[in-house]
């Protein structure tokens, strides 16, 4: 290119937004980084900012860093907390990579005049669709089918059709860059130390009896806590007589209820979307959608009226849950997605 573009990269101090920004910088861009401060888990930051920092002198560009912890709290982590209270499962990943990965981010991308902004995710896009990565098993299209498509075309995602190893063994290959290649993997959920519900206990009162009730109303056992539980979710409270396995089916946090059935019931063949985010304007269609991260893509018909798209499913579905995203893809293409509000 014969004058250099500006591109911002997302620093995290992992080996991923790592050889990104070393390999867009290898493509004659003028690359700067950018470190985030997000959540206020303690020490964390001291430790990342500290290799975001190592990776860009290693690169040899500038680190911004960017403190977003008051942003993060009001549109990440308080409705994590109060999904959670609501008898819901959150998915604070996509609502991070719309607000802040891919929206304050852009907005200091144009603070700094740079025209493109990239990161270290698993994923493709064409300026107009997102698609999957080639590496299968790290594809992320799922956490960021949220993501404003008015920005698709100045996204770069140079590790779209890499895979995972590669890059590791990149790295490993590089003089100074080799503990890079074997640090640990990030958490799913960055902020969550241990477990979801340790975290929770410091906000709100998750350790609270309650009744296990059958399809019926019954009263047929006692559980620890509605917030423990996620649709599908099998153990942790009792069922009086019960031979065969019980699943969650269904959470009542109004009476402290969980309803529970055999693994048959949990069986979903419909849901219903809302706050869609379209990257094309189709009203039915037939597609593939995946409800869950960690689930295959099931084939379905989708209807969307007044911004509430209703799935029918060709199969049925375990573990469907409101609050989680629900991500429709042709075939390696992903077209868009909402929240799950009934199954």
């Amino acid at each position: 290119m014969s004058i250099k573009e500006r591109v911002l990269v997302g620093m995290s101090g992992g080996v991923d937004s790592t050889i990104s920004a070393l390999l867009l910088k290898e493509e004659g861009y003028e690359v700067e980084g950018l470190y985030m401060k997000l959540h206020s888990k303690p020490g964390y930051h001291e430790i990342h900012q500290a290799r975001a920092q190592k990776a860009a002198d290693f690169v040899g560009i500038k680190l911004h860093v960017l403190d977003l912890q008051k942003t993060f709290n009001e549109k990440v982590f308080q409705p994590f907390i109060d999904t959670y209270a609501e008898g819901k499962t959150p998915n604070p990943c996509a609502l991070c990579n719309r607000n802040l990965k891919f929206g304050e981010m852009i907005r200091f991308a144009d603070e700094i005049g740079a025209q493109y902004l990239a990161t270290g995710h698993y994923i493709n896009s064409d300026g107009t669709y997102l698609y999957t990565a080639s590496d299968d098993t790290k594809d992320q299209s799922y956490f960021l089918f949220y993501i404003n498509k008015e920005i698709l075309p100045r996204l770069k995602f140079p590790l779209g059709e890499r895979h995972k190893k590669d890059i590791k063994k990149l790295a490993a290959s590089i003089e100074g860059l080799e503990s890079f290649s074997s640090q640990a993997e990030s958490s799913e959920i960055c902020f969550v130390e241990t477990t979801y519900t340790d975290l929770l206990k410091e906000y709100v009162e998750v350790d609270k009896i309650g009744e296990v009730v059958d399809k019926e109303g019954n009263v047929i056992g006692e559980h620890k806590g509605y917030m423990h539980y996620t649709i599908g979710k099998r153990k942790g409270f009792t069922v009086k007589g019960a031979h065969d396995p019980h699943f969650v089916l269904k959470i009542n946090p109004e009476t402290n209820q969980i309803v529970v059935g055999k693994k048959e019931d949990l069986a979903c063949y419909k849901v219903k979307l809302n706050n869609l985010n379209m990257f094309d304007d189709r009203k039915e269609f037939d597609t593939t959608v995946k409800l869950r991260y960690r689930t295959k893509s099931v084939k379905c018909h989708v209807k969307i009226v007044d911004d509430i798209a209703t799935i029918e499913l060709e199969e049925g579905v375990f573990g469907v849950a409101v609050g989680q995203a629900s991500v429709f893809y042709d075939d390696n293409k992903l077209i868009g997605g909402g929240w799950i509000i009934e199954s």
